[in-house]
């Protein structure tokens, strides 16, 4: 491939991965709210509305339906942010995936087939987790070993 043609698939990958212009509604909607809950002036204002519930608990005598209202707003508020958090958690992990392909693919000796590990089985990714730990601790009793032996040269 020339490089100007790879210059130009660049941009093209670049322009497409930028932004929210391309998502759905509920994709922008997901990321602008969950980037909102985020903020430190979000938590103040939900600390805020807990504190004015709870002082006006005298002026409703404490009753069922004073603490209905907290019950009923956080539970539905809650119930909401699951899946906008998942939904965020999700687009972390997949362009986490793709930028560690992509490290992957470009790094001369690297195992392409982990590029892809995430579409393994369970089984599949413990036995490559065992295998890449193992040689991990092969690696570093190596290590260990010629440390001790340059420390005894020295």
């Amino acid at each position: 491939m020339t490089s100007t043609k790879r210059q130009q698939e660049e941009t093209k990958d670049a322009e497409r991965l930028r932004g929210l212009e391309h998502q759905g509604a509920f994709a922008k909607a997901a990321c602008s709210i969950a980037h909102a809950a985020g903020k430190p002036a979000t938590f103040l204002l939900a600390s805020a509305l807990v504190i004015v519930w709870a002082l006006s608990g005298p002026l409703f005598g404490f009753s069922d339906t004073w603490q209905l209202v907290i019950n009923t707003s956080t539970t539905i508020i809650t119930f909401l942010m699951v899946f906008l958090i998942q939904n965020t958690q999700n687009r972390d992990t997949a362009a986490i995936q793709v930028k560690l392909a992509e490290l992957i693919l470009r790094l001369e000796g690297a195992d392409n087939k982990l590029a892809t590990a995430e579409d393994l089985s369970d089984h599949e990714l413990e036995q490559l987790h065992k295998d890449y730990k193992r040689r991990a601790e092969d690696t570093l009793a190596s290590l260990d070993r010629r440390r001790g032996d340059s420390r005894g040269a020295a």
